[in-house]
């Protein structure tokens, strides 16, 4: 997707405004017409947004059946990528890997494969992450937005698995003037921030509290930019544990609960969101 329509304008601006019954007024008009789909993938990480990994599910594969109903394989594909990797970040591995090879089947594009190597990132799957990119170098050496964003966030993500986080940052260095961008693919209406993403995951591992808040702490100073990625919420979390390594137990609880009262109705068998109510209450 490159350009916007007014919709899909108006629902990021709904969604920065916390207008939930408006936005919901905008997808079910759209129903049935073109460009359907677009909207039930906003929704999608709407849902997702919130914890609501059910609806999100939901809603993803009415995006994709939309998709196909419009004879657009290759952007069903690119849902169903968008789904694998929200799955992905919160640690449903094996649900992550189903979505993978499906996706690639039906629509094996170039901006799936790069999603696709990107969700293989972060599961874990580093041999196949890494054929993945060494496939999207060859092929499009020229292209600015796979080379200075998406592959750094790759390889970045293979280096974190093999414990190399030096590397690991060395990798994102490209990606600096790019990161508060929305670079195709877009896989959400909006931009993602992945690199500022996996740069303060690095600085957690590293035990840099102070580094990983600095680069949390721009999801909420550029909404603008994540809009409803799931990585916007999770980044409250990521704030509560990097105030957490620097013994700022105050602002640890207080990031905490705030990722707390955007997941107030979220799904309680999501592995990340167990995990964050157990450390929080170790929190003393």
């Amino acid at each position: 997707m490159t350009t916007h329509s007014c919709t899909e304008i108006a629902t990021e601006r709904l969604f920065l405004e916390n207008d939930a019954a408006e936005m919901q007024r905008q997808v079910d008009a759209a129903m049935g017409k073109p460009g359907e789909d677009v909207l039930l993938s906003f929704a999608s990480d709407t849902e997702a947004f919130y914890g609501r990994l059910g609806g999100a599910r939901r809603l993803s594969q009415r995006a994709i059946e939309s998709a196909r109903g419009s004879e657009s394989k290759e952007t069903a594909a690119a849902w169903r990528m968008n789904a694998a990797l929200r799955e992905a970040e919160f640690d449903n591995v094996a649900r992550s890997r189903q979505e993978i090879a499906p996706a690639l089947a039906e629509g094996p594009t170039r901006d799936v494969s790069v999603l696709a190597a990107l969700a293989f990132s972060r599961i874990g799957d580093i041999n196949s992450a890494e054929r993945m990119a060494r496939d999207l170098a060859e092929r499009f050496p020229l292209n600015t937005a796979i080379n200075r964003y998406w592959l750094p966030a790759i390889y970045a993500s293979i280096e974190i698995r093999r414990d190399n986080l030096a590397k690991a940052l060395e990798d994102l260095r490209t990606t600096s003037l790019y990161e508060l961008g929305s670079p195709l693919p877009q896989f959400e209406v909006g931009g993602s921030l992945y690199p500022v993403y996996i740069r303060g995951q690095i600085y957690l591992s590293l035990h840099q509290g102070k580094e990983a808040a600095a680069e949390f702490q721009k999801f909420l100073e550029h909404r603008g930019v994540a809009l409803n990625s799931p990585l916007g919420a999770l980044a409250r979390l990521q704030l509560g544990r990097a105030y957490a390594l620097q013994d700022k137990t105050v602002q640890s609880r207080a990031a905490y609960q705030d990722f707390f009262r955007l997941w107030k109705d979220a799904d309680p068998d999501i592995p990340i969101l167990i995990a964050a109510k157990a450390e929080y209450a170790k929190l003393k």
